[in-house]
């Protein structure tokens, strides 16, 4: 895992060989000042009573290159998008990693791009690269707010939908300035042939989902191992240390066995064992249970039918998995229920580990009431802009302290009201600065002082 490698509940990892550095302080106006190797919680959790450690796979022990491996995805969408009948011009799109944030929503009935906090106000809409300015939003958004409705808004969460959320921009900012298109309300029409956002936006998805699950998207990572993946020779000392602990581990991933296998024994490709002069050992070995094909979050809820794999061919074996658990055998699928009374475990002594918020994080908490660690690479910019542009923190409070004086001695006898005006632009303008700071659409937590949906998600992790 490398050094730089941020997890939260809402954490940052440390170095897994090394203990917890005491390096944060807090200078001038109580700004945080981060170690290189620290861990966040955003609530009190006892190691000794967790027995049961799991990790997802994709994200999580498998640390992806960025952007290279986002930008392979990114290209791969492409030529799906192009063998299903969008234009060749396509094709010469290329990735910009500044551009896209997580947690994002998609509003596919007027095909914007929607930061949002966690009521759904609409702090920045963006329609393909244009930023909508506040009487636009307010044209398509009354009180600039819309609801979490599943028939029309799709939520970007996870680092998958990075690609993707670059994706639909483009084809929305290509389709709505083409010239051999005429933009509408709700999309596109070129002479007979209309497109809606939503269907571009399907499109997108089926496209996604079919490079993933049947496309070349994994035989050209496996191709290329070393282009896309992250390497840390700790990541053996680490697992081995939880085990001596007395803890038991297990492995849950989404990903088929063949894929888990090549990435999981690349990742322990090393010449020693757990330590130098120890011998080599399978990724296996260091696992008391593995499941692959576990379909989160369904595996939470009603689950599916758990069986053995044949780890010589990958395929699954005839029939379901009735007895306990071996610790020798791969398991496929299964439910939360299951697996948590074949191992003998309790929710409260579980600490699952993953960077899905929803499939891994939320699901696994509320339904299987497993402690949970929450994956967030993102977390060494923001702390790095958070430190790097703290007079812009700054002068957002002093500015919110300003407007709270200007209200302080009123009542509802007040005939006259204050002129905030002026505050107001001078608000807005310093959060424009600080969104700048991080990328595009700006940070992944919040927008000035305000949270965003995303950010909203962690406390309940």
């Amino acid at each position: 895992m490398n050094k730089q490698r941020t997890m939260a509940n809402g954490s940052k990892a440390r170095s897994k060989a090394q203990p917890i550095s005491n390096g944060s302080s807090y200078g001038t106006g109580d700004r945080y000042t981060a170690a290189p190797n620290e861990i966040f919680v955003n609530r009190s959790l006892h190691l000794e009573n967790v027995k049961f450690y799991g990790f997802d796979m994709d994200y999580t022990l498998a640390e992806y290159k960025s952007p290279a491996y986002e930008t392979l995805g990114f290209n791969l969408t492409k030529e799906r998008l192009v063998h299903k009948g969008y234009p060749e011009e396509i094709l010469e799109f290329e990735y910009d990693p500044s551009f896209p944030v997580r947690g994002l929503w998609f509003d596919t009935l007027y095909g914007n791009l929607l930061k949002v906090d966690a009521y759904g106000n609409i702090l920045v809409c963006v329609h393909g690269f244009e930023f909508l300015k506040h009487s636009q939003v307010y044209e398509l958004y009354p009180n600039k707010f819309l609801t979490l409705d599943e028939s029309r808004v799709y939520v970007l969460n996870t680092l998958f939908n990075l690609p993707e959320t670059y994706l639909i921009a483009c084809l929305i900012d290509y389709f709505t300035n083409s010239p051999q298109y005429t933009r509408t309300n709700y999309g596109v029409r070129c002479g007979d042939l209309a497109m809606s956002f939503k269907s571009i936006f399907q499109d997108v998805r089926n496209a996604v989902d079919y490079v993933h699950i049947h496309g070349d998207l994994k035989s050209k990572t496996i191709e290329n191992l070393d282009l896309y993946l992250k390497k840390d020779d700790r990541l053996p000392m680490f697992l081995s240390r939880i085990k001596e602990s007395g803890a038991k581990i297990f492995i849950l991933t989404n990903s088929e066995y063949n894929f888990t296998d090549r990435i999981m024994t690349y990742l322990f490709d090393f010449p020693y064992g757990a330590r130098p002069g120890e011998p080599h050992r399978n990724w296996k070995t260091y696992f008391d249970w593995i499941v692959v094909d576990a379909k989160k979050p369904l595996f939470f809820g009603e689950g599916t039918t758990l069986r053995q794999v044949d780890t010589k061919t990958g395929a699954l074996k005839m029939g379901h998995h009735v007895g306990p658990l071996h610790e020798e055998l791969v398991y496929s699928g299964g439910s939360c229920d299951v697996f948590t009374d074949m191992i003998g475990a309790k929710g409260k002594d579980v600490l699952y580990v993953g960077d899905h918020i929803f499939g891994d994080i939320l699901k696994s908490k509320k339904i299987g009431g497993w402690r949970t660690f929450l994956i967030v690479p993102e977390l060494v910019q923001e702390l790095h802009v958070w430190t790097d542009k703290c007079q812009l923190f700054e002068q957002l409070q002093d500015l919110d302290v300003k407007l709270g004086h200007m209200y302080k001695d009123l009542d509802s006898g007040t005939k006259v009201k204050p002129d905030i005006s002026k505050l107001r632009i001078s608000i807005r303008d310093v959060t424009h600065k600080m969104d700048l700071a991080y990328g595009m659409l700006g940070s992944l937590f919040r927008s000035g002082s305000r949270q965003t949906f995303f950010s909203s998600q962690v406390p309940t992790a």
